[in-house]
């Protein structure tokens, strides 16, 4: 944990009552910025509620400054001393954003609740370009073109899921990864992966109140034994959100608020 109180080069949104009793930290998902984040921050179901919102976009993304060190582990370590100095007391990732919020309580840094919005519990799950641009990223000769190519393909491949109104902004966020921050950060993120096989059993054994969102058209994948597993997990709780897919408080920013409410107010608030 020392070296989390050196890094403070966050990007930081905040929105709320100053004075609210419950503060939630946003994390987006990788390559994303908080932008992704403003449309949920105004839904009605949190715009209203007693909870400061703090979006953080995780450092080294959407052009961010990253740490030296970019492995998951010190992710975890360097957000939870970030949301400890905000004062937050529960925790909402998307995508890595939520397998950073993941590894904050398996990694026993973070006491939760967390809300996991479309996390990937194993390789398998994960998308396979991303995958294969990992792969490539490390061969000589291929892998300074494998990354930018595909920072050049993201933006084409998430469009449909953006509504049009709010496309232009947030693609524009997109095009300001750096390939060769991407290229080491996503090296980590599968080493990750790999270390654990399924990071299922690391979820249920931190204890910690849990919800794991998922739109029902996610491109991320969830097995059936990974499923089952959670399902059977006292501390967990599955929701599906209709009509959506993995960007899925882009494209269902009420719903999913009031998931997030319901998870730090309760549901008979």
């Amino acid at each position: 944990m020392s070296g989390a109180a050196q890094f403070h080069a966050w990007d930081v949104r905040e929105s709320g009552p100053a004075d609210a009793p419950h503060r939630v930290l946003l994390l987006p998902g990788g390559l994303c910025s908080t932008a992704f984040y403003d449309d949920l921050m105004a839904a009605e179901p949190l715009a209203g509620a007693p909870i400061r919102l703090v979006a953080a976009t995780v450092p080294g993304h959407a052009g961010t400054v990253a740490p030296r060190d970019v492995s998951m582990e010190n992710y975890a370590a360097i957000t939870a001393a970030f949301a400890a100095e905000h004062g937050c007391t529960a925790v909402v990732g998307h995508s890595l954003g939520a397998n950073i919020a993941l590894e904050m309580v398996g990694g026993g840094h973070f006491a939760g609740p967390v809300v996991l919005l479309s996390p990937t519990f194993s390789r398998p799950d994960e998308s396979k370009a991303l995958a294969v641009a990992t792969k490539l990223g490390r061969v000589p000769g291929l892998g300074a073109a494998a990354w930018p190519a595909m920072l050049w393909l993201a933006p084409k491949a998430l469009a449909d899921s953006i509504p049009e109104a709010r496309r232009a902004p947030l693609l524009a966020d997109l095009k300001r990864n750096s390939a060769a921050f991407c290229r080491r950060a996503m090296t980590e993120y599968f080493a990750y992966l790999d270390r654990h096989g399924s990071l299922v059993p690391r979820l249920c054994g931190a204890g910690v109140r849990a919800r794991v969102v998922r739109g029902d058209r996610d491109e991320v994948g969830l097995t059936d034994e990974e499923r089952a597993a959670l399902e059977a997990c006292p501390s967990v709780t599955l929701e599906t959100v209709a009509d959506s897919g993995h960007l899925v408080m882009v494209e269902q920013p009420a719903a999913v608020a009031r998931l997030i409410a319901d998870a730090v107010l309760g549901p008979d608030r």
